[in-house]
């Protein structure tokens, strides 16, 4: 395991990389009032290093079945403060970056990394709050991780907690800590128009879903199990191979040939194992699957081709968007750097792209201030409506996401990258985390068994609630 901390410029350098700024900016005449200064490739810098510095602590999956994704989450974590001015230490984005400046006040920033499992990314957070005296931490990736996170931020009232990509229901909707925002969709709401589509397009009325025994696809089926038997779908069986799980083989037998098809919320390094394993015994999946969030990964994508070409998948990232926003901030993560070229689209660099722009924009509205235990910078992160690439994000009482969510299908290369492309099929506007009232902090968590399947009031982006 690579330590925290190992190959990372150190927080004096840092600090003395800022102060060498700020005074060469003074020495060149600062606080001048010349036409387009402060701006760098179209987005706001930092401005002079002045005020003390703000330390951030950021982890994400350095072991583990997310271990691969390590680089794209900070890529997308390090891209607001390169935005704003501040320089990579190299083409690894783990290793952070110089000159670093929001409000005036010089980031310092802190490694750190887990497993996937809840013990060691509290043990991790604890380490970041309470040795290294973050300000502020980023993280965790993993479902079972952020619930574990959220309950621990309960003990750290002065401190913000700012979710990476952890995608578990209950983080935000159970737990409900007034220190912890989750500026993306959690795995639930990624899931939304899956149901409808297998329905109404599909023709399917008779299913059966497999994820990983854990809390993120505990997320992800609820949300799939809600919707498709709300219109009238059957779920007549749930498998749940542990995650980590090399051999798919025994479950993959478990589901009947006479099923309409299976949602597949196997995630990380297995869903290229699950899909690679499937093909083995039973030939083409792609007109019998539903792919979880991780399907559209571009490295996935990379590593299955022609082999998924078909399936249809969910969420909150669209990468054949050409809206100008998600342009520029698919160029700029390629320009920084080129090693991740093309995973703009990963919900794993998005996602943290989206907790470090949200950290900036609340920081610049308080002016770097965090004193009387971060209350101001908190509400300004509470009631902040973030212009992201993909569309608006804001936050309900709960601190979570309320985002556009993509309803998208794998289709085949048009691009000579031998990568299969991502096509856009609908975009279910601001999807809210009740899941348009099928959850509540008094319905029973998603696990095993819960939401059960049956008949209700659809949501309303399906054909039988009024949607397309």
């Amino acid at each position: 395991m690579r330590e925290p901390g190992e190959g990372r410029p150190s927080r004096l350098w840092i600090l003395f990389a800022a102060l060498v700024v700020a005074l060469a900016a003074i020495a060149a005449g600062c606080g001048g009032d010349d036409e387009g200064a402060g701006q760098t490739g179209g987005a706001t810098t930092g401005g002079q290093a002045s005020g003390e510095a703000i330390k951030i602590g950021i982890f994400a999956n350095n072991e583990g079945p997310f271990a691969p994704f390590e680089g794209q989450t900070w890529g997308g974590a390090m891209l607001p403060l390169i935005n704003r001015g501040a320089t990579p230490v190299s083409g690894d984005p783990t290793k952070g970056v110089e000159n670093a400046v929001i409000a005036g006040h010089p980031i310092e920033i802190v490694y750190g990394g887990s497993d996937a499992t809840p013990d060691k990314a509290v043990e991790e957070a604890r380490r970041l709050v309470e040795q290294e005296k973050v300000d502020i931490l980023v993280g965790p990736l993993s479902g079972s991780e952020g619930i574990a996170v959220a309950n621990y931020s309960k003990e750290q009232p002065g401190v913000t907690f700012v979710n990476g990509i952890s995608g578990a229901q209950d983080t935000t909707l159970k737990v409900r800590s007034p220190n912890f925002f989750r500026f993306h969709n959690d795995g639930t709401q990624w899931t939304a128009g899956l149901g409808d589509y297998a329905y109404n397009t599909l023709g399917w009325r008779n299913v059966v879903t497999i994820g990983d025994d854990y809390d993120f696809p505990y997320s992800q089926i609820a949300g799939f199990v809600a919707e498709f038997c709300s219109i009238g779908g059957n779920v007549s069986k749930r498998l749940w191979p542990a995650l980590g799980e090399e051999d798919y083989s025994s479950f993959i037998t478990q589901i009947p040939e006479d099923v309409d098809g299976f949602f597949m919320g196997v995630g990380g390094t297995g869903t290229v194992a699950f899909v690679k394993q499937y093909e083995q015994l039973r030939g083409n999946l792609a007109d019998r699957i539903m792919g979880g969030i991780f399907m559209t990964d571009p490295v996935i994508l990379k590593e299955l081709g022609n082999q998924v070409v078909g399936v249809v998948t969910a969420g909150m990232t669209a990468g054949d968007s050409q809206e100008s926003s998600y342009l520029d901030y698919s160029s700029g993560l390629d320009t920084a750097y080129p090693d991740l070229k093309g995973t703009a689209s990963s919900v794993f660099a998005y996602g943290y792209y989206t907790a470090m722009e949200a950290i900036a924009q609340g920081l610049e509205q308080v002016k770097g201030d965090l004193s009387g235990d971060q209350a101001a910078f908190m509400d300004a992160l509470a009631n902040l409506e973030l212009d992201a690439p993909l569309g608006t994000i804001k936050l309900d009482e709960n601190r979570q996401a309320i985002m556009d969510n993509f309803l998208q299908q794998i289709v085949k290369d048009n691009t000579g990258d031998d990568v299969p492309d991502v096509k856009t099929i609908k975009t279910i506007p601001q999807v809210d985390q009740t899941f348009a009232g099928a959850f509540s902090p008094e319905t029973p968590s998603p696990d095993r068994t819960n939401p059960p399947c049956k008949a209700g009031t659809p949501p309303p982006w399906t054909k039988q609630g009024g949607g397309g």
